[in-house]
């Protein structure tokens, strides 16, 4: 069976971070693995509290499972401080780590910053180029672009520049009112639209997540990257058009829709 390792903060509600990458990996046929980054107390309304673990511990973690169970792939969500950056990078390069998966959650939809700068500075400079594939949102991509994206083209513009800069692919995402959920993904120099139908569904927490976990997953399988992104775009369309809904906020997605269950 291939394995697939996350990276990644704890969403008590189970709807992002390593609770949603463990089951979407689980649900695309891979064993997963996990290295904890930060404990958050959080539901669907919002965080109250973030506990972050020390770079020790994350290097114990990630030595224990590394030495142990090889990961086929590695998808790294949200780590807020330089010191878990430097951490994971030299991790990366101590083992030759294949197929990594890099969403850079930096930035919010409303444009609100959720990283420092020197993390932010940490990422570009030591992570995003060790990544075979980054998924940015528009926000995210303005930062890594350092322009703004306001169309099809610019999302293109940002894409190259990204690539090209940082030498890895990239998965510019698209929504954020710019198109009807069409993603870009750019590499060698030549890029490719893979279009999607927005969903009308309000319950999109960790969308984010789910998708760069789906990728990594399909990556650890022995897909080409096409075909992974485009794997990854169906399982996530399947999962919100089973409009799950649970919380009082922006809830879930339904990660297990394709599972048969026996109710009885």
């Amino acid at each position: 069976m291939k394995t697939a390792l996350t990276i990644a903060g704890s969403d008590s509600c189970g709807g992002a971070g390593i609770q949603a990458d463990i089951k979407t990996m689980t649900a695309n046929g891979v064993y997963a693995m996990s290295a904890i980054t930060a404990l958050t107390a959080q539901n669907t309304t919002g965080v109250t509290g973030i506990m972050e673990v020390s770079p020790e511990f994350l290097q114990e973690q990630l030595t224990d499972v590394i030495e142990d169970i090889w990961p086929d792939a590695v998808k790294i969500g949200m780590v807020s401080s330089s010191g878990l950056i430097e951490v994971i990078a030299d991790t990366i390069e101590k083992y030759q780590l294949k197929h990594v998966v890099v969403d850079p959650v930096m930035v919010a939809t409303s444009g609100a910053k959720l990283i420092s700068e020197d993390a932010i500075a940490t990422l570009k400079q030591r992570l995003i180029p060790l990544a075979d594939v980054i998924t940015p949102n528009i926000p995210e991509a303005e930062v890594l672009a350092d322009m703004k994206i306001a169309s099809s083209d610019d999302m293109v513009a940002a894409a190259k520049k990204i690539s090209e800069g940082y030498g890895c692919a990239v998965l510019c995402k698209g929504g954020h009112n710019m198109n009807d959920a069409n993603d870009l993904l750019y590499r060698d120099g030549g890029c490719k639209w893979f279009y999607g139908n927005r969903i009308d569904n309000p319950n999109t927490h960790g969308t984010g997540c789910t998708l760069s976990s789906a990728i990594a997953s399909n990556l650890a399988k022995g897909m080409e990257l096409d075909a992974a992104v485009d794997g990854a775009k169906r399982y996530i369309s399947g999962a919100l058009a089973a409009m799950l809904d649970l919380g009082k906020g922006s809830g879930p997605m339904n990660h297990a829709f394709a599972i048969v269950r026996d109710n009885r």
